[in-house]
């Protein structure tokens, strides 16, 4: 097996954890979610939203590392590093904004949020 068909099989590997872990951890938050709503749990709903957005985020970082690993070691043509940079770019984008959406916060003012007890 060549350098290059490992690397392929590790991205492939790295891929398929990502999707894993958007589908199970989706499918955990939203069992979660079910049970509080029965037992009447307040907040139920804003922490499925904050839980699936954390899933998401960690789904995501590790699909970015998936396609780093297939772009930069498997084919690094200049048009595959291009679409990976332009993935990588939503990718991050989608990411400080789910942050926000379940901090309050931007990802660098976070800790002055924390610190004042806001």
């Amino acid at each position: 097996m060549s350098y290059e068909e490992v690397l392929d099989n590790v991205a492939k590997i790295v891929e398929a954890t990502g999707a894993a872990i958007l589908v199970l951890g989706g499918a955990t938050m939203l069992a979660i979610y079910l049970r509080r709503l029965l037992q009447r749990t307040p907040a139920a709903y804003t922490e499925l939203r904050r839980n699936l957005g954390r899933v998401i985020l960690l789904g995501l970082e590790v699909l970015i590392i998936g396609d780093i690993i297939r772009t930069i070691a498997v084919d690094p043509t200049l048009e595959n590093v291009a679409v990976l940079g332009a993935i990588v770019v939503i990718r991050i984008l989608l990411s400080f904004s789910l942050e926000v959406e379940i901090d309050g916060a931007w990802p660098w003012n976070r800790w002055r949020t924390d610190t004042t007890g806001e």
